[in-house]
Formats: C-alpha cells, structure tokens, sequence
C-alpha cells in the first residue's frame, strides 16, 4: 500500500506537511509493504506544469492521500482515480502516516472540505 502525504520539501519522512495539497512542492510517498519513501515534485498545473494532483498520484500507484484540507471537486478527483483521502494531517509525513493508522484523521468528504477551495 502507498500513502502520499503533499509536502514541503524532500526530507522524507522529517519533512512537514503542506498546508494547500495543490500548492504543495512536493508529494512524499511511503510503501507501507517495504518502507521505501520516494519524494515526487508537483508538477501540476498548480505549479506551472501540466494535469492535476490525482493524476500525479494515480501515475505513482498512491493508494491513501493524507493532506491537512482539500476542496470538494479535488476530493471527486481522487475519487474517480480510486484514491482514499484523509484530511487533518499535520506536523511530519511520520506523524500523518502515524495519525491515519491510529484512526485519527477523517476521510475526506463534501462536509468536511475547505469551503474556500471550491475550485
């Protein structure tokens, strides 16, 4: 299983959690079957280059995005990709990954996304 968690830059696991997913400068990703961790620039047209996060994600077999927050049509998105997404990440990737496994972040839905991204 694969978990992505938007980050800030490429400490791996050390590195903090981005506040806005589509902005975040990078996506770590975590095999959860064999630890590996590899760091994905954003290359979406969000940052200049081409498609969105999902097909970023779907491109890398990401299973589980955990970000901080996301805006409804974004969720649909990682919905139609078969991407589960959990929403109140903070801190580290470590302590996001840590926080969904002890069942302490929700999945995302139209209730509980940003109001102010309904992009």
């Amino acid at each position: 299983m694969k978990i992505c968690v938007p980050s800030m830059g490429k400490q791996g696991l050390e590195e903090e959690v981005s506040p806005h997913f589509g902005r975040a400068p990078t996506f770590t990703i975590v095999n959860l079957e064999n630890n590996d961790v590899k760091v994905v620039a954003n290359t979406s047209e969000h940052m200049g280059g081409f498609g969105k996060p999902p097909e970023i994600m779907s491109r890398e077999g990401v299973n589980v995005m955990l970000c901080s927050g996301l805006g409804p049509r974004a969720i649909a998105m990682f919905e139609q990709y078969g991407i589960e997404v959990y929403v109140g990440a903070a801190g580290t990737v470590k302590d996001a990954i840590d926080s969904w496994k002890n069942g302490h972040l929700q999945m995302a839905t139209d209730e509980n996304a940003c109001k102010m991204h309904r992009h």
